[in-house]
């Protein structure tokens, strides 16, 4: 049985909006065509998001000190 998506109401999308604008930085990536869907692909593999699995990426990338 699927489960039902509930409505979100104005007042919370601007709720999560300010919240987000307020609590986080945006950082846009371009990448060659065709490459997203990889990333996307490489995530989804290790059970990830695409954002989640850049983020862990960067974090040990900048951990190793390279």
């Amino acid at each position: 049985m699927p489960e039902e998506k509930k409505e979100i109401s104005k007042a919370q999308r601007k709720a999560v909006s300010k919240y987000v604008k307020n609590n986080y930085d945006k950082i846009s990536l371009m990448v060659p065509k065709g490459e997203r869907a990889n990333i996307a692909a490489a995530a989804s593999a290790v059970g990830e998001s695409t954002n989640g699995y850049i983020k862990e990426a960067i974090k040990r990338r900048m951990s190793s000190g390279d």
